[in-house]
């Protein structure tokens, strides 16, 4: 009986949390890939060698290949999943893109708190190495997201979540459009696409300093969806729209894997 009621209870828990609303995936495996790829372009040994140590015994033990990993935690670790789930965004376009912890991110359940916390753990020797390894996943996962302009957009609409369109006559929403349908659109591969923005200007930084300027680049993001043609006026979306934003997703791809080479390279060897 005990272990009936148990098994239920546990059933119950499970489907309430399969039915919870989530945002979507901020850039989509491919553009949080490329973010990776492009950091580790910016990486001192050290750091590139730390990283190896942590991700030894990994499936895929490559800065690329963790790039992912707070995606999937939904369906492959559901408890760390329902703590995180708000650790992907800050909803700040409301405020005039300035971000103000008590009022954004309250007990800390941000992207831009989740990356300073996750930061200290990662650049924190004596923490045990399961630790730092899960804090640099999450550290490579959140600068991505930070990056994308959605996830520091507007709350009212769930960072486009809840604003409909169709293009290429198929429906979607803009948060869709803008971590994945745009960038797919294109058809390169994962290779082509990362060569190409290789050749994009690198932004300038200001001196890395810890805890990371998180809250800098969730501003930076939210400043792009309040443009005054971010939101088409008609919900079937011209190719002219694609054809003007998506080089500006382009720059925030290349702008995510700068800082987070910057960060890393501040937490793990002290650049």
């Amino acid at each position: 009986m005990v272990r009936s009621l148990l098994f239920a209870l546990t059933l119950v828990a499970s489907l309430a949390f399969a039915l919870m609303p989530v945002p979507a995936h901020a850039w989509g495996l491919l553009g949080h890939r490329l973010v990776a790829l492009l950091a580790w372009d910016d990486l001192s040994p050290d750091t590139r060698r730390q990283i190896d140590i942590l991700l030894q015994g990994e499936p895929d033990p490559t800065l690329a290949g963790i790039a992912g990993w707070a995606d999937d935690l939904r369906k492959n670790d559901p408890a760390l999943g329902r703590e995180s789930a708000n650790w992907h965004f800050v909803n700040i376009g409301e405020h005039d893109c300035a971000y103000l912890q008590q009022r954004d991110c309250p007990g800390g359940n941000c992207v831009v708190e989740a990356i300073r916390k996750q930061t200290a753990i990662l650049a924190d020797a004596r923490r045990p190495r399961a630790e730092r390894l899960q804090a640099l996943k999450f550290v490579v996962h959140f600068v991505g997201d930070a990056h994308q302009p959605l996830h520091a957009g507007y709350g009212h609409d769930k960072g486009g979540n809840d604003f409909q369109i169709n293009w290429n006559g198929r429906g979607t929403n803009m948060h869709t459009l803008w971590d994945s349908r745009m960038l797919l659109s294109t058809g390169r591969s994962e290779q082509a696409y990362l060569d190409h923005l290789r050749t994009l200007p690198r932004p300038t930084l200001p001196a890395m300093t810890l805890p990371p300027p998180a809250a800098a680049w969730a501003e930076q993001s939210c400043h792009v969806v309040t443009q005054p043609d971010f939101y088409p006026r008609r919900a079937k979306l011209e190719q002219a729209y694609v054809d003007k934003h998506l080089p500006i997703a382009e720059r925030q791809l290349r702008a995510g894997g700068v800082a987070l080479a910057a960060v890393l390279n501040k937490a793990l060897d002290g650049r």
